[in-house]
């Protein structure tokens, strides 16, 4: 607890030893301080949760799309240099097609 009085009145003697355009009394920087603290603080955990939450509940499986192998889509020039060649480093055999097309359904 003591570090962080140390830190706060350190940060208050370099705002208040600034000479900024709209120059402000150490009393309004340090109710400054501690606003933007508390919002950091509970704020940012309350935001994260909640993007969460609206993940959660509106998750959706996505959906696969349907197999057309067309002669000038997944032309391989340059194979990737791990695996096989055809498959990327973040592969999902799922929804990435290869040039024959998906993994399960050969």
């Amino acid at each position: 607890m003591a570090s962080s009085a140390m830190l706060r009145r350190l940060i208050l003697q370099k705002v208040s030893a600034r000479n900024f355009s709209a120059h402000m009394d150490p009393k309004k920087a340090a109710a400054a301080l501690d606003f933007w603290t508390k919002a950091t603080f509970f704020g940012i955990p309350i935001a994260v949760g909640l993007g969460l939450l609206n993940l959660y509940i509106n998750w959706e499986e996505p959906v696969r799309p349907e197999f057309i192998k067309y002669d000038h889509l997944r032309i391989r020039t340059k194979r990737f240099p791990w695996g096989d060649g055809n498959h990327s480093l973040f592969h999902n055999p799922h929804l990435n097609a290869l040039p024959d097309g998906y993994e399960d359904e050969h």
